[in-house]
């Protein structure tokens, strides 16, 4: 696992009831890169890579809107290119299996990590951060609305 700082726009795709807490954490129980309990931002490096995040959700009829924020930190585990953690976890979670992708923001989140930079699933050109430490995270705006 590499280190490094990182201070620079990052975008969230969000549902439209969420826009006044911009950097509130996931509330989903389990993610891609968290589980009990623990704090997970999920941020993209470009607007397009909000998009392709949460491709699989967009039909869901919820109004989302698009947002520009900055993240700064000081120590993000960068995981970029790293294959096994671009697994579908989903499916492993809905059999009762834990998600192989939570040891690696488990080992970042041990040694202080405040996010951890890792590849698009989907498309490995893209990168996306997961934020551990979210009042690192500040809204730039101007929001703007998405449509599918």
């Amino acid at each position: 696992m590499r280190f490094t700082s990182f201070d620079g726009p990052v975008w969230r795709l969000l549902p439209k009831a969420l826009i006044a807490t911009p950097s509130a954490p996931a509330s989903a129980p389990v993610g891609r890169f968290h589980h009990s309990g623990q704090t997970a931002v999920y941020v993209s490096l470009s607007a397009e890579g909000a998009i392709v995040a949460i491709q699989r959700y967009l039909t869901d009829g919820i109004g989302r809107v698009l947002v520009p924020m900055r993240l700064k930190v000081d120590l993000v585990a960068d995981i970029q290119g790293e294959k096994s953690a671009s697994v579908i976890w989903q499916d492993l979670n809905a059999n009762g299996e834990p998600s192989p992708t939570w040891s690696f923001s488990d080992a970042a989140r041990h040694v202080g990590a405040q996010a951890m930079l890792y590849s698009s699933r989907s498309r490995p050109d893209l990168s996306h951060i997961v934020v551990f430490a979210p009042d690192h995270l500040s809204l730039v705006g101007p929001v703007s609305d998405f449509q599918v």
